[in-house]
């Protein structure tokens, strides 16, 4: 309300000079009994009821009166010089200032300034600050987790903390099947499935559907389906709102928001900063989503590539043991398989290798490997055969890494174990005898994947009982570790580990190795380390249990 524009309705302006009588601001002058003096025009529109001689606690609003009386209280006297505390209030739909000025004869005379508009801009500003905060701190906790459960619970909560009286966040549906998170008046969270007609909530089905982007939706309360209010929401809807949840590229749900009858309903703007929250907890809600379904994926994949858990087979002993280079990874480049033969007269085909490199893309090479090994097992007979058409494999495909491998076939024939072994630019494994000693394959051959011409020397082994034929990577002898931390693991001292294995089982030989190979690391740099032994039993095979746990030979 602009004072200066209205007319007086009764000029009572007596003995203030010309300029205070004329000024815009209202000006209102009591005695120090509290009577007005004078007032100016400006004043006499304020209140029309004031009038010279008036008490002037009848004229103004309680808050001046109350000023004038505080300031006659604490400063008694008729004089005061200096500034005085302002006072400030309402007067009809608008707020003052009210700035006093004492004269020497003990009168006050009150200058009013209108500050509503400076107020209702503060207010603004700081209801602003506030919602600012508010959304960098739901952002926060939003990114806080990439749990799309969690993600959810979040969202509805702070969304029925700060926007409403209860929010339900409406996933994806999936089929039939629509999940739901609930968080009401008392803040517990609430997870939910229904198979409910989506259509029942007016602009449900548009703000899932997402596009063309639909704009926040006002619903009749009595519209509201049963299924969409927490239980903890005692009270009858009093207004309700549905917001879009954005997503990268497809929509991550819906906020719906409630309110009781007992509280106002949304206002617009309030709906506009529903939707700047709608919109962080969307891309929140869309980025957990996307990280679970590739976690999916990676799972999925990474089972394929892991080694596999070895057991006896036949009347053999196998176990492998597997550490990758890095501690956070699962797969690598070193990799080991183990075919079993159809029947016990048929070899079963042992294969470990070792891809240039590390990392994943050295384990998407070896999955390839195992893949085409797998494949090639009507052909494991003939080794060489096998490695020319796995090197021929590698040598057509995209990927410029070589692997080093070796194979081997074996068979238990009465006690005895008999192995076919070649390498292919692998070390020669070593053989464990029932005395300690450790002997080396004579095997040779050219990696594959680096040659269009390989060749490969097959060495035939036979393995009394207690005796184990250990296969090993390279990550293990040219770990680097021991006292200064720089010298190589090698082959000598695996060969002295070795001794102490003799008549040990399979499972014992490999974690015996791996053990000392930790040691001697320690918490240095290693690339990926695998080992895989054959060891034939001590004790006869019952072959009418196929020999698949320790408990399956003879005392």
């Amino acid at each position: 309300m602009d004072t200066s524009q209205q007319p007086p309705a009764n000029p009572r302006s007596v003995g203030l000079g010309a300029t205070w009588g004329s000024a815009p601001y209202p000006v209102v002058v009591a005695d120090p009994s509290g009577t007005v003096i004078d007032l100016n025009v400006a004043a006499a529109a304020l209140f029309p009821g004031a009038v010279t001689g008036a008490p002037l606690r009848d004229v103004v609003p309680e808050w001046l009166a109350d000023a004038q009386t505080r300031l006659r209280t604490d400063i008694p006297g008729p004089r005061r010089t200096g500034p005085a505390p302002a006072a400030s209030g309402g007067v009809g739909d608008r707020t003052f200032e009210a700035h006093p000025t004492c004269t020497e004869d003990g009168d006050v005379m009150w200058w009013l300034v209108d500050d509503t508009d400076r107020r209702l801009a503060e207010d603004a500003l700081r209801s602003e600050r506030e919602r600012t905060a508010f959304l960098a701190g739901a952002s926060s906790a939003l990114l806080s987790s990439l749990n799309v459960e969690r993600c959810m619970e979040v969202t509805a909560r702070l969304a029925a903390e700060h926007l409403a009286d209860a929010a339900v966040i409406v996933a994806p549906s999936r089929g039939r099947k629509v999940p739901l998170t609930f968080c009401g008046p008392d803040g517990a969270v609430e997870h939910r499935t229904v198979q409910e007609d989506l259509g029942q909530l007016p602009g449900l089905s548009d703000a899932l559907r997402g596009f063309p982007p639909v704009p926040s939706r006002w619903i009749d309360p009595a519209g509201v389906p049963g299924w969409i209010v927490p239980d903890s929401f005692t009270e009858p809807v009093g207004s309700a709102v549905v917001t879009p949840l954005p997503g990268h590229g497809a929509p991550a749900g819906a906020l719906i928001l409630l309110r009781s009858s007992h509280h106002a309903a949304f206002t617009e703007s309030e709906e506009i900063f529903a939707r700047l929250f709608a919109a962080r907890a969307g891309a929140a809600m869309s980025a957990a989503r996307m990280y679970a379904e590739q976690a999916a994926i990676t799972t999925t994949l990474m089972r394929e590539l892991l080694p596999p858990q070895l057991h006896g087979v036949h009347g053999v002993q196998f176990a492998g043991t597997y550490r990758p280079a890095g501690q956070t990874e699962r797969v690598g480049g070193d990799f080991y398989d183990v075919h079993p033969g159809t029947d016990e007269g048929q070899e079963s085909l042992v294969v470990l290798g070792d891809v240039c490199g590390k990392g994943l893309e050295a384990a998407v090479l070896t999955g390839k490997i195992r893949n085409t090994v797998q494949a090639l097992l009507p052909l494991a007979a003939d080794h060489q055969r096998l490695l020319g058409l796995l090197n021929g494999a590698l040598m057509n495909s995209h990927h410029t890494r070589f692997a080093t491998l070796a194979i081997a076939s074996v068979v238990r024939r009465g006690g005895t174990v008999h192995l076919r072994v070649t390498s292919a630019g692998h070390p020669p494994p070593l053989i464990v005898r029932a005395d300690g000693l450790v002997e080396q394959a004579r095997t040779r051959g050219t990696l594959v994947g680096a040659f269009w011409e390989i060749s490969s020397t097959t060495a035939h082994v036979e393995l009394a009982p207690g005796e184990t034929c250990l296969f090993f990577t390279d990550g293990i002898t040219e770990a680097r570790g021991g006292p200064l931390g720089d010298e190589l693991f090698g082959v000598q001292r695996l060969e002295n580990v070795l001794t102490q294995c003799a008549g040990m089982p399979a499972e014992a030989v490999v974690e015996h190795v791996q053990l000392f190979a930790a040691q001697w690391v320690g918490r240095g740099l290693h690339d990926d380390m695998a080992a895989v032994a054959v060891t034939a039993p001590h004790h006869a095979h019952l072959s009418a249990v196929n020999g698949h746990t320790r408990g399956r030979y003879t005392a």
